[in-house]
């Protein structure tokens, strides 16, 4: 009877670790217009938030803005939002809690948040750093615009 449970096991632990999450996504034609970065609508900033990590396929997270649910994110994907000049709260479904980070939008410009799976106790958790632009447009033109 150990034997058959353990192969059991054995064959869930694959499943689970060759299969990759999906979330909705946009159309191709979407997703290649706002890889051109265009500048935000005025008196507006565009945020990007993006995850390029080949880290935890099989994991969706939730990012929120400002504690309104943005959507959640897959392996290779990334959301873009206008959002007003100011001060936000980013957070993003983590292991016990969220993770979170203050991002101050200037108005006329694109910000850039990577979301970065990480080792966890019992899942993976994930974080939010804001990058570059360079590195910022770089990782979103590796990914794909989810809905």
């Amino acid at each position: 009877m150990s034997k058959k449970l353990m192969m059991c096991a054995a064959a869930l632990g694959i499943a689970l670790l060759s299969g990759c999450a999906s979330v909705p996504m946009e159309s191709a034609e979407k997703d290649q217009a706002l890889k051109a970065f265009p500048a935000p609508p005025e008196n507006q900033a565009g945020l990007y938030i993006f995850r390029d990590s080949a880290l935890g396929p099989i994991l969706k997270k939730t990012v929120k803005i400002d504690n309104e649910v943005v959507g959640e994110t897959a392996m290779n994907t990334y959301f873009y939002r206008v959002v007003s000049p100011g001060a936000h709260v980013l957070a993003t479904e983590s292991e016990f809690s969220d993770n979170t980070i203050n991002l101050n939008a200037e108005a006329g410009k694109n910000h850039y948040v990577r979301q970065s799976i990480k080792m966890g106790v019992f899942v993976g958790g994930a974080q939010l750093q804001e990058v570059s632009e360079a590195e910022g447009q770089k990782g979103v033109a590796d990914t794909e615009l989810a809905r």
